[in-house]
């Protein structure tokens, strides 16, 4: 068998092949535009792929707030165990802002410090998680988390204070936050208490997340809130929904209503970006094989649908790989080739493609009859060449 490749754009996600594939058609619509938002800096990507949709000034070096808490958490999962037990000291007691006052001496877990922090946005909990970790010294600790964030080549970020209070050298940007969250999101601690609406620790202490929508957005899965009068009221904001993950950053908002309802829009329309499509039809004919001996075809079929999440606005393409001719004989469901769908590039949807039927292998006299047949039909044609010369 010779394989023959065929490749065809899909203009708008709309045909897949010559046979009527209109499943994709309601997909093919133009991608909206983002909506205009209050704040320095916006990003809106795919938490998955990491796919940046939208941005606006998503480099810019801002102030990050709170969101900070992402690294020190990052830093700490990666240097101590949930169930080690700190003594806090340093200068935890004595930090100000969101708290929930730690006591010099006093004894908690790496978890429960954790889940303050990133619960309650616990300011004091940075300061305890930075002086254990740090052993002893905050200074150390800050520079952990500047070697982190090197190594994850985070260009537009430096960190000064394990808390994200106003200081001067403290900043980062909405595409280093971006990378920053889903880093720290794959972390399973992490990603179960980014998502904790309520809960207590030890002491006594309840907690409420700060992140609003939380309560509000259907889907919420995390990550991290922030504000102070130098960053505003920002955000790392994430949401699952049908297998489509969104995360959308907005950093220097100038109040917290406005920037729970701006990043609300921003994940509304991340979502709207993708469609759910059948990308290869089960039991479709892709493709047809020269059957030898007969003047028929053999039709080629999808085994099985598939789906494939994609951009609306995005052209596929689709691959098919089949034999000009087929041997004998063939059985009915034996693989011939193959479908592919593609996007930019990268193979989102495969099947095989099977025989529709079966066809036996032909006997002596049924290829002596097709032979004896085809040198009738040739010795035909020069004799009407032959004529031709003389008329």
């Amino acid at each position: 068998m010779t394989p023959v490749l065929v490749e065809g754009v899909l203009r708008r996600l709309a045909v897949l092949a010559a046979v009527g594939a209109t499943a994709l058609v309601a997909a093919a619509a133009a991608a909206s535009p983002a909506p205009s938002v209050d704040g320095r800096a916006v990003l809106v990507g795919n938490g998955v792929s990491g796919e940046q949709l939208h941005g606006v000034r998503q480099a810019q070096k801002v102030p990050m707030a709170s969101i900070t808490k992402i690294m020190t958490a990052l830093v700490v999962l990666e240097n101590a165990r949930p169930n080690e037990i700190v003594s806090v000291g340093g200068p935890a007691p004595t930090i100000g802002g969101s708290t929930v006052g730690l006591r010099a001496g006093e004894r908690l877990s790496v978890r429960d410090l954790l889940t303050a922090l990133l619960v309650q946005s616990a300011n004091d909990a940075a300061y305890a998680l930075a002086y254990y970790v740090g052993e002893g010294s905050v200074t150390r600790f800050v520079r952990m988390m500047n070697r982190k964030a090197a190594g994850l080549n985070l260009r537009d970020t430096h960190f000064v204070r394990p808390d994200g209070l106003d200081a001067a050298g403290h900043y980062s940007s909405a595409r280093d936050l971006f990378k920053l969250a889903r880093v720290a999101m794959h972390k399973p601690l992490f990603r179960r208490l980014v998502r904790i609406q309520t809960t207590t620790i030890p002491g006594g202490r309840s907690l409420r997340n700060w992140n609003d929508l939380l309560f509000t957005y259907p889907g919420m899965i995390g990550v991290k809130t922030g504000h102070t009068s130098a960053a505003g009221w920002s955000e790392v904001a994430a949401a699952r929904r049908e297998g489509v993950t969104i995360y959308a950053v907005l950093l220097g908002s100038s109040s917290r209503e406005g920037r729970n309802a701006d990043l609300a829009r921003l994940l509304d329309w991340g979502f709207d970006q993708y469609r759910s499509v059948t990308a290869i039809r089960g039991g479709a004919v892709y493709a047809e094989a020269l059957v030898p001996f007969t003047d028929g075809r053999l039709r080629l079929v999808a085994a099985e649908p598939a789906y494939a999440l994609v951009r609306v606005d995005r052209d596929l393409v689709e691959r098919v790989v089949a034999p000009a001719m087929v041997d004998l004989p063939v059985e009915q469901g034996q693989k011939l080739g193959e479908v592919q769908v593609l996007d930019q590039g990268k193979v989102i949807a495969t099947q095989p493609l099977l025989a529709a039927e079966s066809i036996e292998e032909p006997g002596f006299g049924r290829r002596l009859g097709w032979y004896a047949g085809r040198a009738v039909d040739h010795a035909g044609d020069l004799f009407s060449g032959f004529v031709g010369l003389f008329t």
